[in-house]
């Protein structure tokens, strides 16, 4: 049989595509990535690199590829968001050539980023409030007037990060617009980071919905039951619902009753806490029930601590996402 020397010896231009193969693989040898690699493992003899010619080409396109980053989303390398990672190993009485994907930090990025969105569950609120990412130092520089709300709720999320999930909620009260919304949104998005999972309700939305789920006992109960077990849950502009007997005593008084003592509550109203007990203490249906709206309130109001959020009104603006609160 013919051997690849003898065919190429033989074909016309064979010894210019051996010339040209021979200088492109002495340009390989010559990397400064495989230079680097050769220090790194000074046992990897130039024989050993030039027999796995294929790995380290990949090695050294991979990592080019890499300094020159288009984005995780265009990656050219073979497996997106990762590179090819060269090591030798001895151990079995031959020195051998190892490659394997490793993931870049951009991938590792993304990938967390998806394991915290995983961990929050959204009702009714936009998608954008929860996105944004932000810093400690802008989220107090967005607007000095809230200065002493966003501070006290930097230390609640710096209290759990140290000691765990508290049992006592935030109470943020305070004009239309002034980002309470946002602000539970930061919050949810810092402790998702640390691996609690979240749920955010916007609760004119949701008692709507919940009217069809009457019909629906399966999924009605999966909700509720996935807003009594999340470590932390949302009520945001609570007292802006149109609220109905069923709704305050059999949805909100069960998750409530099953939550105190557990795990944080939290809420965002235009009420202080006061006006809130009025507002359940009336339903369209059966009036003024009195006794009603102070059992609510019992399950509310020893579990926050009430935060003013001051500002001015930044509804409609685009810097703090659509729900500016």
């Amino acid at each position: 049989m013919e051997s690849l020397k003898d065919l190429l010896n033989s074909m016309p231009g064979g010894n210019k595509i051996r010339a040209k193969a021979s200088e492109q693989l002495s340009e390989l040898m010559n990397d400064p990535k495989v230079r680097k690699l050769q220090e790194q493992f000074p046992e990897l003899n130039e024989d050993v690199l030039r027999r796995n010619s294929n790995s380290v080409y990949q090695y050294v396109r991979e990592h080019r590829n890499c300094t020159e980053c288009p984005g995780l989303d265009q990656c050219p390398n073979d497996y997106q968001g990762h590179y090819t990672l060269l090591s030798a190993d001895s151990s079995a009485g031959e020195l051998r050539l190892i490659d394997r994907k490793t993931a870049c930090r951009k991938f590792i990025a993304r990938r967390n980023e998806e394991q915290i969105r995983s961990r929050i569950r959204s009702f009714y609120v936009s998608e954008r409030t929860l996105a944004d990412s932000y810093s400690a130092d802008e989220i107090l520089m967005k607007d000095r007037a809230r200065s002493q709300a966003v501070m006290k709720l930097l230390e609640y999320i710096r209290r759990t990060k140290e000691q765990g999930l508290q049992t006592e909620g935030l109470y943020l009260t305070g004009s239309f617009g002034t980002g309470k919304t946002f602000l539970m949104g930061y919050m949810l998005g810092e402790l998702a980071k640390i691996g609690y999972s979240g749920v955010i309700v916007y609760m004119p939305d949701f008692v709507e919905d919940l009217k069809a789920m009457f019909g629906e006992p399966a999924r009605l109960k999966e909700t509720i039951d996935l807003m009594k077990e999340a470590d932390i849950l949302i009520f945001d502009d609570i007292g802006a619902e149109n609220l109905s007997p069923w709704v305050r005593d059999h949805v909100m008084g069960a998750i409530l009753n099953y939550r105190m003592e557990r795990k944080p509550t939290f809420y965002t109203s235009n009420h202080a806490l006061d006006d809130l007990e009025q507002h359940f203490s009336f339903t369209s249906k059966d009036g003024e029930e009195y006794h009603k709206g102070r059992r609510i309130m019992d399950r509310i109001r020893p579990f926050v601590d009430v935060i003013l959020v001051k500002g001015t009104n930044k509804r409609g603006r685009k810097e703090e996402g659509g729900g500016a609160g």
